[in-house]
This record gives C-alpha cells, structure tokens and sequence, in this order.
C-alpha cells in the first residue's frame, strides 16, 4: 500500500502513530521537590505533609502508620505516598488551606529515623456515598510512588473496627477473596494512649496488596 504524502501545513490524510515516550520511575527525585524533608532539604513555609489533621479538628483523632514491602520482603526506604480521604462528616475538602483545621490531602514517605515507616496524623474519615448510592466503609485513598514503579499504585486503607461496613462496602466487596480483602484492613492499636492503624504495603509477591486501576 502506498503511503500518503504530507506536505508542510497541510493535513495528513491518514492517522500517524507516534512512538510512546519512555517511561521513567519516580526514583527518589520525587522526595526533591515534595518531601523536602525527607530528603534532607529545607522546608517551604507552607508545605503539604503528613499532618492532615490539627488539634482542633472534628472528629476522631488517629494516627495512620506502615511500611512499604517489595517483592524481595525487603522494606523500600526511599517510597512517597499520597493520602486522600474525607473529613469526619463523609466530606472531602477541595481546597487545600494549612490554615484550616483539616485538609483532605497528605503526603508522607518512609524515613530512617522512623524506621523506615510512613505516617499521617489525621482523623478518622467517615462514610463516603458510591455513586450506586450505597455508602462505602470509611477508608483512605493511598498513591504509592516508588523506585522501580513505573506508574504509581493506587490502593485504599480500611480500618478493621469497621467490621460491618466493610462488609457492606460496594468497593470492598467486589474483592472475592477475604484473604485479598485483608491486605487493605488497618489494625488498630494503641499507643501511649492514643488511637494508631497500622497498614504495610506489599508491592509484589505473598501477600501483595489489592492495587485499583481508578
């Protein structure tokens, strides 16, 4: 078949394939510009981080922790996530403002001096309406980047003192296995008195946890 000509300023008459530009991982450039800290450099004056929450926020004041696993069992030290969830009412909160007593949006990373964990100070999030109209359990969306992902991951944390409405969740249900559906519970704990959900994130291999394709 005879290919078609293009002229300058003219229009091709038929579509042209262009070559898909390489993908690159986040590596650990992505602490650079949004975990300044995290990467040993100065802060902004106003810088999103892990504190989505203040003390004089409604709601039930927790603490959110983990680890982030690679296929190999070992912890990823250097790994960036993203935290969107809704305010104690089933609210999310569009604009971001460090003025506010709670914003929707988090960042965190896993950190030698915490042991290579990440975490966010928060407050428990309440139920969000699917758009089939049922509620969904209470829960955090979590984008995790990473060295050696290509494309971040998206997942979701859910708390395991919500027994009946993660048994009810449009979302949560659609997983057939319970083993898989346990890879997204939360366990509570508490420390020193305060309210702590603990959540590891396994990147590959036994135990992976359920990513969504949103």
């Amino acid at each position: 078949m005879k290919q078609p000509v293009i002229q300058p300023n003219s229009q091709p008459t038929s579509a042209l394939m262009l070559r898909e530009t390489a993908s690159q991982t986040a590596g650990p450039y992505v602490h650079i510009g949004l975990a300044l800290a995290a990467a040993g450099n100065p802060t902004r004056d106003e810088e999103i981080w892990s504190e989505m929450a203040r003390p004089d926020a409604q709601g039930e004041h927790i603490e959110v922790v983990g680890t982030v696993i690679d296929g190999n069992g070992d912890l990823v030290r250097d790994a960036f996530l993203e935290a969107w969830q809704a305010d104690a009412n089933g609210d999310y909160q569009a604009d971001y403002d460090l003025s506010k007593p709670f914003n929707s949006f988090g960042r965190t990373a896993t950190t030698f001096d915490r042991g290579s964990e990440w975490s966010l100070t928060t407050i428990k999030p309440g139920a969000v309406k699917h758009p089939s109209g049922q509620r969904m359990a209470p829960h955090i969306n979590l984008a995790i980047f990473a060295r050696g992902v290509n494309i971040h991951l998206q997942t979701r944390l859910y708390f395991d003192d919500e027994g009946a409405a993660n048994d009810q969740c449009p979302v949560l249900s659609r997983i057939e296995s319970p083993a898989r559906r346990q890879t997204l519970i939360a366990k509570r704990e508490e420390v020193d008195g305060k309210v702590r959900y603990r959540l590891d994130i396994r990147l590959q291999g036994e135990g992976e946890t359920v990513f969504f394709d949103f």
